[in-house]
């Protein structure tokens, strides 16, 4: 592909096209490496203004752009940080792709390191209730599970989303041979009781510890604190956002509400936000975290 032909959106949806498993933060910044590669600037200025125009190309023309742009604000953190420690540009350049491509290797993996972290939360005949299909929280189950802990899982239909994605979480815990319960969200009020805990996955983790998640999240975390279950977000660290909304009209993302005398389709809305004060912790690749110890790693990863 000629750098003139080179088109960051269509990149970054065909990374994640071509990898099921891979999450929105790492396929913008492998499609920012890739831009690299090809277009090959000259100079320290001419790699910022690259960057910067891919960037804001990519959070413009993506509908949910508040994950991907974690990666995106990491790569060009980690382009600021590292630009000036070489005396030649093109050991620069090379550097950058390289490790640009190491970071992207570590992220993929500290999804099992999550998993080995997040083990001690499961235990023998627990009932979980998970909400729509996360890949991290979906391999910390088969995890558990593969240790040989034996427990069952309640799982959310999770509308809005299409019926293939809402029921991906159940058949993948199923073929691993957990068994799993499905239930209508309207329902999850229901079976709080049963439940022993709440595990859900995260699209951005907020600087308060609150996180933005699949829509369904807010009511669930609401739920569980009013029956006193524990609501554990797992979730990688490469997902946390430097935002501070305060509720959910803080979101980028908005829903508006239409009255109407005439039939009309319902607008759907696929995230929402849901406060630090419903979450009692997050299980993440950098350790098991307080919701208010979210802005310490934030600090740490950009001021460090």
């Amino acid at each position: 592909m000629s750098s003139e032909e080179f088109d960051i959106t269509a990149t970054y949806l065909r990374f994640l096209e071509d990898d099921p498993d891979i999450t929105m933060p790492i396929a913008a910044i492998e499609s920012l490496v890739t831009l690299l590669k090809i277009k090959q600037p000259s100079t320290s200025a001419e790699l910022i203004t690259l960057l910067s125009g891919a960037i804001s190309e990519l959070k413009t023309s993506v509908p949910n752009a508040i994950s991907l742009s974690a990666g995106c604000d990491l790569f060009m953190r980690f382009v600021l940080r590292n630009t000036h420690l070489y005396s030649d540009w093109e050991s620069c350049r090379t550097n950058l792709v390289e490790n640009g491509q190491l970071f992207i290797q570590r992220a993929k993996e500290s999804r099992n390191k999550i998993a080995e972290i997040g083990l001690p939360f499961i235990k023998d005949d627990d009932i979980v209730l998970v909400h729509s299909y996360s890949r991290v929280v979906c391999n910390l189950l088969i995890r558990a599970f593969q240790k040989h802990i034996r427990f069952r899982v309640i799982c959310t239909e999770a509308r809005p989303t299409e019926t293939a994605k809402s029921d991906t979480m159940t058949y993948l815990l199923r073929q691993a041979g957990i068994p799993v319960a499905m239930i209508y969200d309207s329902e999850v009020g229901f079976f709080m009781h049963k439940v022993d805990k709440v595990f859900v996955g995260a699209e951005g983790v907020a600087e308060s510890g609150g996180i933005i998640n699949h829509i369904g999240s807010y009511q669930m975390g609401v739920l569980a604190k009013n029956a006193n279950k524990r609501f554990y977000v797992v979730a990688e660290s490469h997902k946390f956002v430097r935002m501070f909304p305060l509720g959910p009209d803080d979101l980028s993302i908005k829903k508006k509400l239409e009255f109407s005398t005439e039939d009309k389709p319902i607008e759907t809305r696929h995230l929402e936000f849901t406060p630090h004060e419903y979450i009692t912790a997050l299980i993440t690749d950098l350790g098991v975290l307080t919701p208010s110890a979210v802005s310490e790693e934030l600090i740490k990863m950009w001021y460090d």
